[in-house]
């Protein structure tokens, strides 16, 4: 289904004169990333991957950490935003994954009351450090722990897209961290064929 509605995209951009193709902000990606099928774990401290444990229609997944001083809650708030536009029967059809950059100070429970403050059914996972780069790195996204900082502690190196994940375990479409809420609610609508 995603993979039509993708090829819709292309097929409108083509034509030239179409507005709906402006009207899909997310990026497509040709070909898109095979998603690693590397377990990692919940909140529960249950193994989970984002291949064989996502079975909804759309898997939403950023990557961060819950002591990042700025994109990352904007990014999740956004996340958030967008699920509550969606009508229920759509909303159900969606997983939100947030994978933590920093499992040494991201605790399961930091990660779960992370992810539950900007909406219950999002999903926490994190796991060893070296299991989360290569995750990440089959969906073309960075992770790296920097040095320490001189007033104590340690930033963390991470890209900020959004990807989704389709049924097929392909990541198709990311969308950039100042992605509204209205143009990834629109996007999602388009990929289910809701719109």
């Amino acid at each position: 289904m995603v993979a039509v509605a993708l090829s819709l995209v292309g097929l409108l951009a083509g034509c030239g004169g179409g507005g709906d193709s402006a009207a899909f902000t997310g990026t497509e990606l040709d070909p898109p990333f095979t998603v690693s099928p590397i377990a990692l774990a919940d909140t529960d401290g249950q193994p989970f991957s984002l291949t064989t444990d996502t079975d909804k229609d759309l898997t939403l997944v950023f990557f961060g950490y819950t002591h990042c001083p700025d994109i990352c809650g904007q990014v999740m708030a956004t996340l958030a935003g967008s699920m509550a536009r969606l009508e229920p029967s759509v909303r159900e059809r969606i997983d939100v994954v947030f994978v933590t950059t920093d499992p040494e100070r991201d605790t399961d429970q930091v990660v779960e009351d992370y992810v539950r403050a900007f909406d219950p059914t999002f999903i926490g996972v994190s796991g060893a450090l070296d299991d989360i780069i290569e995750v990440g790195l089959s969906m073309g996204v960075g992770v790296a722990q920097e040095d320490e900082l001189p007033g104590g502690g340690y930033e963390v190196t991470h890209g900020t897209q959004v990807l989704a994940i389709d049924g097929s375990d392909e990541a198709p479409v990311y969308w950039t961290a100042d992605v509204s809420q209205a143009q990834i609610t629109s996007d999602i609508l388009f990929l289910l064929d809701e719109g």
